[in-house]
């Protein structure tokens, strides 16, 4: 068997709406799979600015795919990065 090129791996939770988001945007950019989709929108966001950053007790549901733009004073994810 050939050797992987990404031998690791990330195993994410998402909800139906955010798989379903995912699939959308993959399919509109001809995506190739769905792991490929993952990857361009993870170098895209890493290459953003302006996001907030997460603070100490933050937790893993504070952070949906598929939410409203949050408001920096609402969230708790109010720090600047």
């Amino acid at each position: 068997m050939a050797e992987l090129e990404r031998p690791q791996r990330l195993q994410i939770m998402l909800t139906e709406e955010e798989l379903a988001a995912l699939e959308n945007w993959r399919f509109e950019k001809r995506m190739p799979s769905r792991s490929a989709a993952v990857r361009e929108l993870l170098r895209r966001g890493l290459a953003a600015e302006g996001f907030l950053q997460a603070e100490t007790g933050a937790k893993s549901q504070d952070f949906g795919v598929i939410a409203p733009d949050r408001n920096p004073d609402d969230s708790p994810t109010s720090s600047k990065l």
